[in-house]
Parts: structure tokens; C-alpha cells; sequence
């Protein structure tokens, strides 16, 4: 397994607390403990990006302007914490548009990887819905983790998913739409995405007694 040098995050729900339809950036709470987390993975050279789906602006319920707002919150309250974001992107299209930026379709992914030069074997996904699973796997991503906040677990239970108080169960064969692991949340993501993708060190190599 290749080092985590990468990680997408969805961002309602996953980041930040649950908001429908979130416009005002005073609205936008971190997940406990995610800036923290967050925060750590920056300090080992992972680079954060907020992949997030906003159909409210093809809906007609707030403007793009309004997006970029919240996001700008976003990042302003993770940098608070040492967890600077590399780059938030959003699909601003309704379902029914039939793009190629809205998860689970790969277009934010392929745009991400080309402008910041990402390899799919060294990047995580972690995000609270079926989207964001659907598309960490159809990216090829290393490792696609669902967190039991924000829709986490009504989407869970629909797929018999394990559903962990804490931390994080592995799952042994997951299929191409299920998760590689659920986690209680993204703390509990970053602590599973850690050890699942830890940098492996070569052992040292013997000096030859009879050199």
C-alpha cells in the first residue's frame, strides 16, 4: 500500500456539521475534533481538498457566490486549527443535469488530479454519503472511508454496514459500492486512514560480518 499523500473530503456532513441547504457562512460548525485531526495529517504532508456536491445553486436556492462563501468559512476555521485546504472545488448542478462533475461521476477528481498532480494509489476518500462512496471507488481511489455522521448511518443501515459508536471497522471484502471502512467520524477516518496507508520504512540493512 502506497503513503496517504492526499485526502478528499466531502464537506456537509463530513466536515462540517449537517446544515440543508447550507448558504450562510455563519452556519458552517466543524465536526468535533476534525480540525484537530485534520491538522495532523497536514503536519505529515497530506494535502486536503473539499470535494462537495451543491445542487442548491442549480436548484435555484442561493447563488454560486454563497458557496464560495461557506467554503471560504470552511477553510478559514481548519486553518484556525493548522489545517490548510488545498483547494475546494463543488458541482453547482442539479441531479437532473446529467454533468460530469457531480458525484459520484469522476470530473472533480480528474480535475483536481490533473491541476495538483494526484495519484489515485496515494489519495483517500472520506465522505457521509452514498456519492461520495460511489465515487472514492469509481476514482480508484487507494481508500474510500464512510462516516457515520451527517447521512453516514441511514445509508449504512440501508447496505447492512458495520456502525462503530467509535473509531473504525474495516471491512473484509467490500464490494464496488461499499466503503473500504466506516468510521464513528472524521477523526475516527483519519486514525483508520493512517494506519491502512502508513508510509512503510525498509528495514536497515545487516552489516555483512564477513565483508
Amino acid at each position: 500500500m502506497s503513503p496517504l499523500r492526499a485526502l478528499l473530503l466531502d464537506r456537509d456532513g463530513t466536515v462540517i456539521e449537517e446544515r440543508h441547504y447550507l448558504s450562510d457562512p455563519d452556519g458552517a460548525a466543524l465536526i468535533a475534533g476534525a480540525g484537530e485531526a485534520l491538522a495532523g495529517l497536514r503536519r505529515q504532508g497530506v494535502r486536503l481538498f473539499i470535494v462537495s456536491n451543491q445542487s442548491g445553486i442549480g436548484r435555484g436556492y442561493f447563488p454560486a457566490d454563497a458557496c464560495g462563501a461557506v467554503n471560504a468559512r470552511v477553510e478559514a476555521l481548519l486553518a484556525a486549527h493548522g489545517a490548510s485546504v488545498a483547494a475546494s472545488v463543488f458541482c453547482p448542478h442539479a441531479p437532473e443535469a446529467g454533468c460530469a462533475c457531480r458525484k459520484p461521476a469522476t470530473g472533480l477528481w480528474e480535475a483536481l488530479a490533473a491541476a495538483h498532480g494526484l495519484a489515485a494509489k496515494t489519495t483517500a476518500m472520506a465522505g457521509d454519503n452514498a456519492s461520495d462512496v460511489a465515487f472514492g471507488r469509481a476514482c480508484g481511489l487507494a481508500r474510500v472511508v464512510l462516516t457515520l455522521t451527517g447521512h453516514g448511518r441511514q445509508y449504512a443501515a440501508k447496505l447492512h454496514l458495520p456502525m462503530p459508536e467509535t473509531g473504525w471497522t474495516e471491512l473484509a471484502n467490500p464490494g464496488p459500492n461499499e466503503p473500504h471502512a466506516v468510521a464513528a467520524d472524521l477523526p475516527a477516518a483519519v486514525d483508520y486512514l493512517r494506519q491502512a496507508m502508513a508510509e512503510t520504512v525498509p528495514a536497515p540493512c545487516k552489516p555483512d560480518r564477513n565483508a
